[in-house]
């Protein structure tokens, strides 16, 4: 005995020696060391409060803050400000409404239709009251894509925006076929047999339904659906669970979110970032968000100011447009102490930060439907996180070689993939474990089985496929690099080029076509595109074609440039090639197609004259 105690002692002394050791001689150690602390405790703190009995969900925070902070504004929206316990209130009321006019019982889906609007937030508490799951639709989606969206998500009701009148009544016969209810969140419906909800929702009880009605949730209970373009070209219903739901809602406490922040967001509800980030870590840590309806470039800092902003939400192409409005003396005159977002360019970074001063940007990466992610909480400028060495031990990944041309990994003489090379571009693919599941998408089993790769590093494992090329450098920091397959992203929304395509195959002068993003100088993403193959006979129409694309194509899904070609190249097994178009671009100085482009002013797709390219090169031309 009296000799074990020096032995120990000895052994604890070589082990720190060995820690400073590397610490010195390994880069950002600490740095990975602290982080991976942190992200240890959110994740033990996540999966703690669901393993409790009953389970605390991220429903059961909010209610806690209720209690704690009832007075403290959480939802600000132009001129009406909803404390803790005005949501609490409403959402009370939309359970009880809901429960007794729709007959919701756990496990029913019900999907929202409505734009940045307060009612966003309450009716989804309200639903996470009842145990229904919520399916957040995209404002954009139309006829055949709305109907698959519900579908997928196996949806028997919609509680829309009058706003969005003109695409409920679309589909409004298919949705009555199908057994499908219908509720507008307003006080008068425009539409006949369609019911306006909130005068039921206004005289209904304040108080909360009971707790059992909810009985049953854990963890892996599906919270909401989050919808993805996908190579399919119809939007993909992705699963959260309870436990994601939560542990996505964190990320603005591991960055740094405090209850005393003011959040300010123009990004839209019906994606994971508005919503799970924004509002959600909101309601994790019971700080108080801005919501705007809309981004406005003139009216972003006077917001800030207004509201006495400390935290915004971003996207890359955001930032871009602030940088580029006109400079103002008052400028550097804000509060705003930290932006969270994804997508932000290192020249747009540098930008922002030399013009509106030092401002802390924890820049992530992360797919809705992904099973883990990356966050830059060393402030690398343009990079999207770290090939952390601890934290990649629960949550392993890898880049690997990906043949563009042939649109699929390259293996060796074993069937394996290889991973690339520091400064090499690789697909980014993350190993499917307990620790990181995938839940994939509701509706249909093939478009999960289409996510997962198999054998990548030893016969028999699986990984989540990203779609997305990235690039670790010699310090193992991590840039996002492009988007493999048919989708690209343009103005903060992904395209899927076989959706656009199969609804320009519509038009009646178009024999074939094929869509995908080009390039565009001084802006984010890539710019819709479509090399058109003409019927016989036929003439193009400008008018035509921009009219079609107005009615039937979200604004940023309408292609700015077409490629008149006599025939459309495809491989052997003809696939369309995309590669070369995209690499040519739309500069008719090397194009000798005829070329168009979109105009909104004439309302018609125009030729593309050399001083239009020139215009839009210069960036004189605002796509």
């Amino acid at each position: 005995m009296s000799m074990a105690l020096p032995v120990a002692l000895l052994a604890s002394v070589a082990l720190l020696l060995l820690l400073v050791v590397t610490a010195w001689s390994v880069p950002f150690f600490w740095q990975d060391l602290m982080f991976f602390t942190t992200m240890t405790r959110s994740s033990l703190r996540c999966r703690r409060r669901l393993a409790a009995r009953p389970p605390v969900t991220l429903l059961d925070v909010f209610r806690r803050h209720v209690r704690l902070r009832p007075q403290q504004p959480l939802l600000i929206f132009q001129e009406q400000i909803y404390t803790f316990e005005d949501i609490e209130r409403r959402s009370n009321r939309a359970a009880w409404a809901l429960r007794r006019r729709l007959g919701l019982r756990r496990g029913r889906t019900v999907a929202v239709f409505l734009p940045n609007v307060p009612e966003y937030l309450w009716t989804w508490l309200a639903l996470a009251k009842l145990g229904c799951p919520m399916a957040c639709l995209n404002c954009n989606v139309r006829g055949r894509a709305l109907r698959h969206a519900l579908e997928a998500a196996e949806a028997t009701a919609v509680l829309a925006s009058p706003e969005l009148r003109e695409a409920v009544e679309e589909v409004l016969p298919h949705l009555r076929r199908d057994g499908v209810e219908v509720f507008y969140l307003s006080a008068a419906s425009p539409t006949a047999g369609v019911e306006a909800l909130l005068p039921t929702i206004e005289v209904a009880p304040a108080e909360p339904p009971p707790a059992e009605l909810r009985a049953g949730v854990t963890g892996d209970s599906r919270a909401l659906y989050i919808y993805t373009s996908g190579t399919t070209g119809l939007p993909k219903a992705a699963v959260i669970t309870e436990l994601k739901l939560m542990m996505v809602a964190s990320l603005g406490r591991v960055c740094g979110l405090r209850p005393d922040d003011v959040v300010y967001t123009a990004l839209p509800l019906y994606h994971s970032a508005g919503l799970l980030v924004g509002l959600g870590g909101c309601l994790d840590v019971g700080a108080t968000c801005v919501l705007r309806s809309k981004f406005s470039a003139s009216q972003f800092w006077p917001d800030c100011r207004r509201y006495n902003v400390s935290v915004i939400q971003y996207v890359g192409e955001l930032m871009r447009y602030l940088c580029n409005t006109p400079q103002r003396a008052d400028d550097r005159e804000h509060g705003v102490r930290m932006a969270l977002g994804n997508g932000l360019r290192a020249e747009v970074w540098k930008e922002f930060l030399r013009r509106f001063g030092p401002v802390t940007i924890w820049e992530f990466y992360g797919a809705t439907e992904g099973n883990a992610g990356f966050i830059n909480y060393t402030g690398k400028v343009g990079a999207v996180g770290r090939a952390n060495r601890f934290i990649k031990l629960f949550a392993p990944f890898e880049l690997i070689r990906y043949d563009v041309e042939e649109e699929q990994p390259v293996r060796d003489g074993r069937g394996l993939c290889i991973p690339t090379k520091p400064g090499e571009t690789g697909l980014l693919v993350i190993k499917i474990t307990k620790n990181t599941p995938f839940h994939g998408y509701a509706g249909d089993s093939q478009k999960t089985e289409k996510k997962i790769l198999r054998d990548v590093l030893v016969k028999g494992d699986a990984f989540f496929n990203s779609g997305d090329l990235l690039m670790m450098d010699s310090e193992k920091f991590i840039y996002f690099q492009d988007r493999v397959g048919d989708t690209f992203r343009w103005k903060g929304e992904n395209v899927a080029t076989t959706e656009v395509e199969a609804t320009l195959g519509l038009v009646s002068f178009i024999q074939e076509v094929n869509v995908y993003g080009v390039a565009v100088p001084g802006c984010e993403g890539r710019c819709g595109m479509a090399a058109v193959r003409l019927k016989d006979g036929a003439t193009f129409d400008g008018d035509e074609l921009y009219a079609f694309t107005e009615d039937t194509l979200p604004p940023y899904a309408a292609p700015r440039f077409v490629r008149i070609q006599a025939a459309l190249e495809t491989t052997g097994t003809f696939k369309q090639c995309k590669t070369n178009l995209v690499k040519e671009g739309f500069d008719p100085g090397l194009v000798r197609d005829r070329l168009f482009f979109r105009d909104a002013a004439r309302r018609s797709y125009v030729p593309l004259s050399a001083a239009t390219f020139a215009a839009i090169r210069d960036m004189r031309l605002a796509l």
